[in-house]
């Protein structure tokens, strides 16, 4: 979303569309000009998308009209997926998009630093070390230096109360760049852009919650689940939608209303007694020569007409020119911002530049329509619209409530930069992404690919108006739709599998595509090689011309070059020369109702895991979960997967399967589950061996059903150290030696955790296999837990397959392997 609209979103309280321009009703306009006499800045610091407290944000950005901000310290991506089977990258991809649907709504402004979240982490040490703290801390500076908060506020407190080593780091890069903003010695490299700002207080917004109670009557207290009447909602009923648009963590929940009190406790700063910007003068006073313009916000604040907002549209014109004539580099640009969208607003104003395309192709043209509507009958001229090649000069009147529309076509440079998240363009550093443009730091995503520049006179003032170019088009159900605009390069390649698993020496068929965008001449597409592996045809293969519009499919063969195999993953790669350039990029999109569509590149490889496998048993049930990528990994493995949803769950014969698995977070999504647990139970009891991945136990997503034959608890303990020993307690069970013989080996190269919501309090028909702890932690032996249940088998695990699986990890595969046999070797 470009800054020029961005107060009309924070302004908005609903949107069906988050694409969509949203046009500001009367009330918020009202709103708007209020916050035109508020200057007052506050800054939110937390570890994760969903840590932020939405109501107080709320409360201080549409309660206060306080210039609101939430600094996540990291995107998300190590976390768990409620709706999908993103991981890693691509679930922080989701939950930035998010993050930025839920500011919409509470009227916050979003902010990263380039630290990734690596999972779960007990100890502040772990994570600050893992980051690379001065350089999440320089990060943190330097949104304090562009934003300046006049207070600055944790959610998390400093130690062990924080429950989280993400939370409890967030708090102490905030209460050190508090000090270190201020400091023109610390990082003066940002001095070329921003000058030191030294905040009044730091506080933490100490929490009730997850049995943890972290307030006190002695604290400093406020209400923030008050009603607005311009909004018609309380600011606890906004959090909470906002909140909801977190769906990737299951954070839907009902609206709240009512008294709700928060409390805060002074880190550095002088302790607030009535407000908390005691202290800070939050009026024009502040910037020299604003007392005159409080007096004209004020008189057209008592004009303003409800029923006909076009009238203050001269007195809004007059306005900006007067701030325009003040000596300041802080509030006179945002307020400048804030008096022309609030002009916009009150001619009811509408602007925009779209295209019916989804993807821009490098070095080819795009069209786009610019459509215009003076809805209110001001004095309005077209004057001029520019954008990349286009510049046209209209001054043309735009007449009351009448539409002018017209196309045009832009040209594509060759070198246009493809739109990939800022973040992902440089591979990235163990612990953080690596952003080298000073400027982009912080940002929560991109610019727009494209912005058009509208030179507009309104009652005798030209301005400039930005709108960014997007998709719009018609969905037979949804209505109107926008989209962001991709570009992209001429020719995109898609292979058909991104891991292939290998057990055996034979050869191997992946299928690579070809997409061309525009005409490719003599392409030839080369596949890379590796130290086991080699194509069928090696080198490059030269193609026949690639048509625009065509796409093509090359089914391509490997086979193993050595006779010693090696366990472990290799990448063979796809690429295309043609028209003077190589091409391999291969475009991914993500889509969700909730969020706008993302787009992002990748490399088109496939991962080749080699690895001594032996199966027993071929068909396998898999319960759908909140998703994850096992079912494929499963059919790698040499198995038949049916998925099996509510309906067939119900209808089928599940004596068929040699196992039944369950997804992660089966339990927690999906109710019918109890309704068949009988017959679950009874497909265990007569030979049947169900396999039940990690469940939570907590508000994201309560178990909603029985799941084992026997009582077991599920707690929030996890080993968060991928490399933590894994004690055997049982070396000749079964699960360990049959089909494949299970070895320190195999436990070898795991990535992010080992095992997450182990099993407690199981009853005495569970047996243990596996002891494992985090340092300084008890043993703990509830990632797996197996009990005999009338001819058949009934497994409990926390061992994250759902990660190790799609990163190619071989022992993951072996001791899958394993837990799918348990009921295909009598009397072991």
């Amino acid at each position: 979303m470009h800054k020029t609209v961005c107060l009309l979103f924070l302004l908005s309280s609903l949107q069906i569309n988050a694409q969509a321009p949203h046009a500001l009703s009367s009330s918020e306009i009202l709103m708007g000009l209020e916050k035109l006499n508020v200057l007052a800045s506050v800054l939110y610091i937390a570890a994760h998308p969903d840590d932020e407290n939405t109501r107080l944000l709320a409360y201080l950005a549409k309660g206060k009209l306080y210039r609101t901000g939430y600094l996540s310290i990291t995107r998300g991506d190590g976390g768990q997926n409620l709706v999908g089977n993103e991981q890693g990258v691509e679930l922080g991809l989701v939950r930035t998009q998010e993050l930025l649907s839920a500011r919409r709504i509470d009227g916050a402004e979003q902010f990263f630093s380039r630290a990734f979240d690596f999972g779960f982490s007990k100890s502040t040490d772990e994570a600050l070390t893992f980051w690379n703290k001065d350089k999440i801390l320089s990060d943190v500076v330097w949104v304090i230096r562009k934003f300046h908060p006049d207070i600055i506020i944790t959610r998390f407190p400093q130690d062990n109360r924080a429950g989280h080593g993400h939370h409890s780091a967030s708090a102490v890069l905030a209460v050190e760049a508090f000090t270190a903003a201020a400091d023109p010695s610390k990082f003066p490299e940002q001095l070329k852009y921003v000058k030191p700002w030294q905040a009044k207080r730091v506080l933490w917004n100490t929490f009730n919650f997850g049995g943890n109670n972290t307030t006190s009557e002695e604290q400093f207290k406020i209400d923030v689940g008050v009603y607005n009447p311009i909004l018609a909602r309380g600011y606890g009923e906004i959090a909470s939608e906002s909140r909801s648009q977190h769906k990737s963590q299951g954070f839907g929940g009902l609206l709240q209303r009512g008294a709700a009190p928060e409390y805060f406790s002074v880190w550095k700063g002088d302790a607030p007694k009535k407000d908390l910007l005691d202290g800070v003068d939050v009026s024009w006073n502040r910037v020299k020569g604003g007392n005159a313009i409080k007096q004209q916000v004020d008189t057209i604040i008592r004009k303003y007409s409800l029923f006909e907002p076009g009238k203050s549209v001269k007195a809004l014109v007059e306005l900006y020119k007067s701030v325009e004539a003040l000596d300041d580099d802080y509030w006179k640009p945002q307020k400048l911002k804030e008096i022309q969208q609030l002009i916009e607003a009150s001619c009811a104003l509408w602007i925009e530049a779209t295209t019916t395309e989804h993807l821009a192709v490098q070095s080819a043209t795009l069209p786009v329509t610019f459509f215009m509507n003076n809805r209110n009958g001001n004095n309005i001229t077209i004057k001029r619209i520019r954008l990349q090649n286009i510049d046209t000069v209209l001054n043309r009147s735009l007449e009351s409530n009448t539409n002018i529309e017209f196309r045009k076509a832009i040209n594509i440079p060759d070198t246009f930069p493809l739109t990939q998240p800022y973040w992902l363009v440089n591979q990235m550093s163990k612990g953080s992404f690596d952003v080298r443009n000073q400027l982009l730091i912080g940002n929560a995503d991109n610019e727009a690919a494209f912005n058009a520049r509208f030179t507009i006179d309104i009652e005798g003032r030209e301005f400039e108006i930005m709108r960014p170019v997007k998709q719009k088009f018609s969905d037979p159900v949804k209505g109107e739709l926008y989209e962001p605009l991709v570009v992209v390069s001429p020719l995109l390649i898609t292979v058909d599998k991104s891991l292939l698993v290998s057990a055996t020496p034979v050869s191997q068929t992946m299928h690579f595509s070809v997409r061309a965008l525009k005409d490719i001449i003599a392409p030839k597409f080369t596949v890379s090689e590796s130290k086991q592996w080699t194509a069928e045809k090696t080198g490059t293969v030269a193609l026949p011309k690639l048509d625009k519009g065509s796409e093509t499919d090359f089914p391509v063969s490997i086979k193993p070059v050595v006779k010693e195999r090696a366990n472990g993953s290799q990448i063979i790669t796809g690429s295309v020369d043609g028209n003077g350039e190589t091409f391999s990029n291969a475009l991914h999109t993500i889509n969700y109702d909730h969020i706008p569509d993302i787009n992002y590149f990748k490399t088109p490889a496939v991962n080749i895991v080699t690895l001594d496998l032996k199966i027993a048993g071929k068909k396998i049930g898999y319960i759908e979960g909140a998703g994850d990528y096992v079912p494929a990994a499963l059919i790698q493995m040499g198995y038949e997967v049916t998925l099996l949803n509510d309906n067939n769950l119900a209808n089928l014969n599940l004596s068929q399967f040699d196992a039944i698995v369950s997804g992660v977070r089966a339990y927690n999504v999906r109710e019918s589950l109890n309704a068949n647990y009988s017959k679950l139970m009874q497909y265990i009891e007569e030979g049947g061996n169900l396999i039940v991945q990690y469940n939570t136990s907590s508000q994201a997503g309560p178990v909603k059903a029985r799941i084992g034959p026997y009582p077991f608890t599920i707690s929030r303990n996890r080993v968060t150290d991928e490399k933590a020993e894994m004690k055997i307690l049982k070396p000749g069970s079964q699960v360990l030696n049959f089909p494949n013989k299970i070895v320190a080996a195999d436990f070898e190269g795991w990535v992010q955790e080992r095992s997450i919501y182990h099993a407690q309090n199981w009853d005495s028909h569970y047996e243990t296999i596996f002891s494992l702890h985090d340092a300084d932690e008890p043993a703990d032996e509830g990632s797996l837990i197996i009990a005999k249940y009338g001819k058949g088998t009934f497994v409990y695990t926390g061992l994250v397959f759902y990660r190790e699986l799609p990163a190619g990890i071989p022992g993951a595969y072996r001791l899958l392997a394993n837990l799918i046999a348990l009921n295909k070797l009598k009397g072991f």
